[in-house]
């Protein structure tokens, strides 16, 4: 460093000229520990210690209503393939002789017997049992939804997105009977129209059918 006035070299931390007497301004250091943002006019954002980015919402994939449908339908044929079962076992109960007079000729008085009624009844019964607790059931396990669904990778979820309980996916299979109540299926073309594709069975259990993103 030199002295500005006579030019005489002066010492780093010398204050005045040794040969002049001019006084002598050092240039501004910077700390050894000062930020990198300390010699910029604007430092960065502060953010506080521990800030974590937020993640990237994945955007939500509702079931349109002719994913739904294809799964009813093979939900449909898995079921008739059960109900044919049940309808062989309840043939046998009832012996092929019933038939052959019913065939035969023989009045419906004679071939509904008290034994044959109960079949039917306990035919009916377990049919129904059998379809609520395998939607109820499927619906509510891990899997979120029967085979039908799964094979076209759709799953069934509450409002916020997570797994129903076996009572909420019970309310759903039941709600099923005021949504076909509906003319003219109504309540299930719901699915294809409402903002986030609920049927009403869905909008009154408070459900959700998305897609596998």
């Amino acid at each position: 460093m030199y002295c500005s006035k006579c030019g005489t070299a002066i010492p780093q931390n010398a204050t005045f000229c040794t040969a002049c007497g001019q006084p002598v301004s050092q240039p501004p250091t910077l700390e050894a520990n000062a930020p990198a943002y300390a010699t910029s006019a604007t430092p960065p954002l502060a953010r506080p210690y521990g800030y974590v980015p937020p993640a990237a919402v994945p955007p939500v994939a509702y079931a349109g209503f002719w994913l739904r449908v294809v799964a009813y339908l093979i939900d449909g044929i898995l079921a008739g393939i059960a109900f044919a079962i049940l309808l062989l076992i309840a043939f046998a109960m009832v012996g092929v002789g019933h038939f052959k007079a019913l065939a035969q000729g023989s009045s419906p008085d004679e071939f509904f017997t008290p034994e044959v009624m109960a079949i039917i009844f306990m035919l009916a019964g377990t049919s129904i049992v059998m379809m609520w607790l395998y939607y109820a059931w499927m619906e509510s396990s891990s899997y979120q939804g029967t085979l039908g669904k799964m094979a076209l990778g759709l799953v069934v979820t509450d409002l916020d997105e997570h797994r129903i309980t076996f009572a909420r996916a019970s309310g759903r299979y039941f709600a099923k009977i005021i949504t076909g109540l509906i003319p003219l299926g109504i309540g299930y073309a719901m699915a294809g129209f409402t903002e986030r594709k609920q049927a009403l069975h869905d909008i009154i259990a408070s459900c959700l059918v998305l897609r596998k993103i």
